[in-house]
């Protein structure tokens, strides 16, 4: 499959589906870019998260994955479809009332399980850390870590097995340091709600 699904071709799905917006925008990490990947307008159609979702369980099929998890909500449906493929629970964190990653609705992650993290966009890997943090605290086994696109501007060292099917180094800025800001363009913040900073 990843022979027939080109990085050129996985980036014409972003474009046609308008996954790829232009403008200014304040993203999760608070950073802010021209530059913004909505990854649900690819999810929406299951065909292209089929696609996506299979890409990354191939690099992973061989790895004996018990668990596929992701953060909410960018990271859910993928969790389902890539656990799916995989033979694997799929489960999801999210923010408690403290804005606090956490596991909720009952979800456990048991000692030694062999845990894929997955994520639609990484930029500064924040959300993806705090996954792994939970992993560890509950001694399951962290095997890999995986995303639709990583869009940090250096060389991200998440795991020791990681893999993103695309790398779009897209340009980002402080607040105080954006020239957007200094022309008085206005933004949105088309992304989480909750801005988390780097940890």
């Amino acid at each position: 499959m990843e022979e027939i699904f080109t990085e050129e071709l996985i980036l014409s799905i972003f474009q046609k589906t308008g996954a790829l917006l232009k403008g200014h925008f304040k993203l999760s990490s608070g950073l802010h870019s021209d530059t913004y990947l909505q990854c649900a307008k690819v999810i929406q159609y299951p065909q292209y998260n089929l696609i996506l979702s299979s890409l990354i369980a191939s690099k992973f099929r061989d790895k004996n994955i018990d668990v596929v998890i992701g953060p909410a909500i960018g990271g859910i449906i993928i969790a389902y479809e890539v656990a799916k493929q995989l033979g694997a629970r799929a489960l999801f964190a999210e923010r408690d009332a403290e804005k606090k990653m956490t596991l909720r609705r009952g979800f456990e992650l048991k000692e030694n399980e062999r845990v894929l993290i997955v994520e639609d966009v990484i930029t500064t890997g924040a959300s993806v850390r705090e996954i792994i943090k939970i992993v560890h605290d509950l001694k399951a086994q962290l095997i890999g870590i995986a995303a639709f696109v990583n869009r940090s501007d250096k060389k991200l060292s998440l795991a020791e097995n990681q893999y993103f099917i695309l790398n779009i180094n897209a340009p980002k800025y402080k607040e105080d340091e954006c020239p957007l800001c200094k022309n008085n363009k206005p933004y949105t913040t088309p992304g989480s709600k909750y801005i988390i900073k780097d940890i």
